[in-house]
This record gives structure tokens, sequence and C-alpha cells, in this order.
């Protein structure tokens, strides 16, 4: 499988936990934990979609470790943020307990950002 459907299927995979939080969270009028679902349809869905049509239309022919690296690195952010934050805004965490999770994450999806765009960068192109 290629890494562009490992990102789709992923970034729908978040899509699918995005959503049922919305519904949950409609359905008993408690949007405490909205900051979780934005992150998480954010992060998780639309980067993922995001990147799986990079990888689609401009990196195909891409090799080595990095992209795997990279998907990685993102995959795992997002997870943690994800889990993190529906901790701490279901009142199951505190912030001192949860930062280092919460920290973590959002540092592996900031280096799958720097890497995508390394990537991309030093693509060669056909046009």
């Amino acid at each position: 499988m290629g890494i562009d459907r490992k990102f789709l299927l992923c970034g729908l995979m978040f899509a699918i936990a995005g959503l049922c939080l919305g519904i949950y969270m409609a359905a008993s009028r408690n949007h405490s934990e909205m900051p979780a679902h934005a992150h998480i349809m954010l992060v998780g869905f639309v980067f993922s979609f995001i990147y799986a049509t990079i990888h689609r239309l401009w990196l195909p022919g891409i090799t080595g470790k990095l992209k795997s690296i990279q998907f990685l690195l993102h995959q795992l952010g997002a997870l943690s943020l994800a889990i993190g934050l529906l901790l701490l805004f279901s009142g199951h965490g505190n912030e001192d307990s949860l930062a280092p999770l919460l920290g973590t994450g959002a540092i592996c999806v900031l280096l799958a950002m720097l890497a995508m765009t390394w990537m991309v960068a030093r693509a060669r192109t056909t046009t």
C-alpha cells in the first residue's frame, strides 16, 4: 500500500472519530470537547488528506525513509494531540500531567510538516 493511501485511510479514520465526537457533543449538549474535536478534524483528517494528495500528485516517485518517517511522525502526533486534548477537556487530566503528551504530539506534527516541506522542495518537477 502506497503512502498516499495510508495517509488517506488514516485521515478518514480521524474524520470518523471527529464526527462521532461531534455527534456526541450535540446529543449531550456539552461542547466542552470542542478543541479536541477541532484538532481531530484539522490535524487528523485535513492534514492527512492534504498529505495524501501531495504524495499522490507531487511525490509519486519519492523513495527513501523520510516519507515513512513523516507518516509515522504525523500519525503519532495527531493521535497524541487527540487523546491528550480529549482527556484535558473532558476533565480526566490536568494541564500539568498532560503537557508532555500534548507537547510531544505538537512537536511530532511540526516535524512531519517540516519533513513534508523538505520533500516538496527537493522533489523534481516534470513541468
